[in-house]
């Protein structure tokens, strides 16, 4: 599986660095507001499990499972494979993805969880990938700036391999051709 990677771009330890910090800013800035943060499985649950653990202010949290991916392209429609279990109304949210790449589907979940009313909307995302974006939306909490290549590890996954990987890769392009 290592062998698969052209390089390592992100590696564990400065994972783990900007994750405290990003978690310690969402700590302040959240402080009297109880918020809830709302995974987009499955390439969150890694990220999410870290951020949480460096978030020290009442909060909770909910998962959703959504699609839009076949291979290394985008299908352009977002599916709800699992929805929240919690009403939101009212509320603060914050959503975990873990690459803000086209933004379609994260402007389509912002659109779609706006309808319930929440107090607010923002998004902490591990990776930012600017080169790719189709939509008009933007990471309030971001911890890396990524270049336009294909990205594995900590998560994020090349049909479902990779994603136990602890650093950020760059996919060698020969797996994925």
């Amino acid at each position: 599986m290592r062998d698969d990677i052209e390089r390592v771009l992100l590696s564990e330890e400065e994972i783990k660095d900007k994750v405290r910090i990003i978690g310690r800013q969402i700590s302040e800035d959240f402080s009297d507001r109880n918020p809830i943060f709302i995974g987009v499985l499955k390439g969150c649950f890694i990220f999410m499990a870290d951020l949480m653990r460096n978030v020290d202010i009442r909060c909770s949290m909910d998962f959703m499972a959504v699609s839009s991916y076949s291979g290394t392209n985008s299908t352009g429609a977002v599916k709800i494979n699992k929805d929240l279990n919690q009403d939101i109304g009212g509320r603060h949210l914050i959503l975990v993805e873990d690459i803000l790449d086209s933004g379609m589907t994260l402007n389509y979940l912002k659109n779609y969880l706006a309808v319930r009313r929440p107090a607010s909307i923002h998004i902490a995302t591990l990776l930012d990938k600017p080169a790719r974006r189709k939509a008009d939306i933007y990471a309030d909490y971001s911890c890396f700036e990524v270049p336009d290549a294909f990205v594995v590890g900590y998560g994020l996954d090349y049909n479902e391999s990779y994603r136990n990987l602890p650093y950020i890769g760059i996919l060698k392009p020969e797996i994925y051709s």
